[in-house]
């Protein structure tokens, strides 16, 4: 083989070289400005502050999905409505993608406008999945809306699908609501979600979270939900904040290495007494 020839030879695999490496540049920058979007999608799809309520604190914290494109449709909402009532929500939409997260918007404004028509939990969530039927989309939610009074310290539950809450009393009592609940919302029509009553008192928390908290690849769902429990207990014998509480628990979720999106809501300073 000649000088020559070697030498084009080497030239023509530098410039194959230094076209794929440009491919590649351009996936990377590709893939780097989607992850953007949708990270500020979500962050916009969230709400910020939550309600200041007296002898009650509000806290949440959320984690997202370690992989993908970084993005979910888990979320967490906290408003008050027109009777005077807080209205807590947390839910999860099928999918790890922007298509889940702009539903997860949908439907979390979806409860909040409904909330001006009928502040009844259940009624809420059959309202919400009549409206997402409507819509003609191809994903399914789940779904927990609790209505808070805070003057009397009742709490009203309805469940769309969602993966049951955790309460604790300030006497380190501890457990899982099982409160019945419904379908997930989206799937069929003239659905009902029945409401379970419960009371809260000082000293006490009720935590809402999603299946990422407490699901991964080497953490059962139910061994997960049992690690909330006993969390929940030692924090509400300690007079743990609803902050520190909500952090420890995410912290929990991150080092069984979950791979969903996590968000935690959690109610402080109430006693939860198991069921009216």
């Amino acid at each position: 083989m000649s000088r020559k020839r070697s030498t084009d030879d080497a030239d023509e695999l530098l410039a194959r070289l230094r076209t794929l490496t440009a491919q590649v540049r351009e996936q990377a920058e590709l893939q780097r400005s989607l992850v953007e979007l949708a990270v500020a999608l979500q962050r916009g799809m969230l709400p910020g502050d939550m309600p200041d309520a007296p002898g009650f604190d509000l806290a949440v914290q959320y984690s997202p999905a370690f992989h993908g494109l970084n993005v979910g449709g888990d979320w967490y909402d906290a408003f008050w409505m027109p009777d005077g009532r807080i209205g807590l929500s947390i839910g999860d939409v099928q999918g790890h993608n922007i298509e889940a997260a702009a539903f997860m918007g949908q439907v979390r404004v979806g409860l909040r406008a409904l909330a001006s028509v009928t502040s009844e939990p259940g009624e809420l969530l059959s309202r919400t999945n009549d409206l997402l039927l409507s819509l003609g989309a191809d994903l399914f939610a789940t779904c927990t809306f609790m209505r808070l009074d805070p003057s009397t310290g009742v709490l009203e539950s309805a469940r769309a699908g969602h993966i049951p809450c955790v309460w604790a009393t300030a006497d380190g009592k501890s457990g899982i609501a099982e409160d019945e609940g419904g379908p997930p919302l989206g799937i069929d029509d003239g659905q009902d979600y029945p409401v379970t009553r419960y009371r809260l008192s000082t000293g006490g928390v009720f935590v809402l979270l999603t299946d990422g908290v407490v699901e991964g690849p080497s953490l059962s769902l139910d061994e997960g939900l049992d690690q909330v429990v006993r969390l929940a207990g030692v924090a509400a014998v300690a007079g743990m904040d609803a902050g520190s509480l909500a952090a420890a628990v995410i912290k929990g979720a991150e080092r069984v290495g979950h791979e969903d999106d996590a968000a935690v809501l959690v109610v402080g300073h109430a006693e939860t007494d198991v069921r009216l």
